[in-house]
């Protein structure tokens, strides 16, 4: 249960009825809806990561999955495990992320993603020996996308764990995770 009631939407101003009622019924965008303001905010720099970003879409969900594992986030493990195996990753290359980045599933642009995750997550600043391998391999739109990416859901996560945000039952109305991970063509 969560800590604190989930706001009734009824009572959300209309610009947060109608935004609402566009997006999945998921129970982190249900609290947030208490926000008011904040979700539109916080919807407009999400699509852009999942949807937008130059980043490699594997690459991304492996810095979101191992922030939710560093942060103990089950909630957000639980979806993002969901979106990486709609874009193909391996059950081992999952299993990676919670085991650390010398797991032998991955490679080394992942093991460096990892390592460099994990820094910026323990450490605040990444350290050269995480950060120059990276800027020798991605471009600067994708190195502030990483980075951005990874400081995103480190707040995700602090907000899931916060309210005790519950993962949805399986078979809740409206709840669906199809393809939509994967970039247009």
């Amino acid at each position: 249960m969560a800590r604190v009631p989930y706001p009734d939407p009824a009572k959300l101003l209309p610009e947060t009825q109608e935004a609402l009622g566009k997006i999945a019924p998921l129970n982190i965008f249900r609290m947030l809806a208490g926000g008011e303001g904040l979700m539109p905010a916080f919807l407009k720099l999400g699509n852009y990561i999942l949807f937008r970003s130059k980043l490699d879409p594997i690459l991304r969900e492996i810095a979101i999955i191992r922030v939710g594992v560093l942060s103990k986030a089950k909630y957000e493990v639980h979806q993002h495990e969901r979106i990486g195996r709609d874009l193909g990753m391996s059950e081992a290359l999952i299993e990676a992320m919670h085991k650390g980045p010398d797991h032998p599933a991955l490679n080394e642009m992942q093991r460096l993603v990892m390592r460099y995750t994990d820094d910026v997550v323990l450490n605040v600043r990444a350290n050269d020996a995480t950060f120059k391998p990276l800027m020798e391999r991605l471009s600067l739109q994708e190195m502030h996308e990483l980075m951005i990416t990874i400081g995103f859901y480190m707040m995700v996560s602090r907000f899931l764990e916060t309210y005790d945000i519950q993962i949805e039952a399986p078979g809740t109305a409206g709840v669906k995770f199809p393809d939509s991970q994967k970039r247009p063509s």
